[in-house]
């Protein structure tokens, strides 16, 4: 069974991630508000998989996956994007992002980007 770490500053986007994970038979080992509790809690959780917002206070989803990507280089991260995120895709893609979706969030395009990795 796959773990999985959620970081979102928006509870309910955790939530509904959640609910469509656990499911589909992951398990949610954590839960992160901001890209710097993300960080924290990788290094403490080591994951399978992180699901990680752009969009975030303290530090945003890119930082937070440089981050993670320089303390585990082979870091699984699935990047949650908004309408409009296009140059922070690209930037994603740049530092080792490994999937991305899109909000709102479609259960089925969830569940493939989470099988890939």
């Amino acid at each position: 069974m796959k773990r999985v770490l959620i970081v979102d500053d928006s509870r309910t986007s955790r939530r509904v991630l959640r609910d469509m994970l656990e499911r589909a038979g992951y398990e949610i080992i954590g839960e992160a508000v901001n890209g710097q509790e993300g960080y924290d809690q990788y290094v403490k959780l080591q994951p399978d998989i992180v699901t990680m917002d752009i969009t975030m206070p303290v530090i945003d989803g890119i930082e937070s996956l440089k981050l993670i990507r320089k303390f585990d280089p082979n870091a699984k991260v699935i990047m949650i994007t908004a309408a409009g995120q296009k140059e922070k895709m690209v930037e994603a893609v740049k530092f080792g992002a490994t999937e991305f979706i899109a909000k709102p969030f479609m259960e089925e395009s969830v569940l493939s980007a989470l099988a890939h990795c």
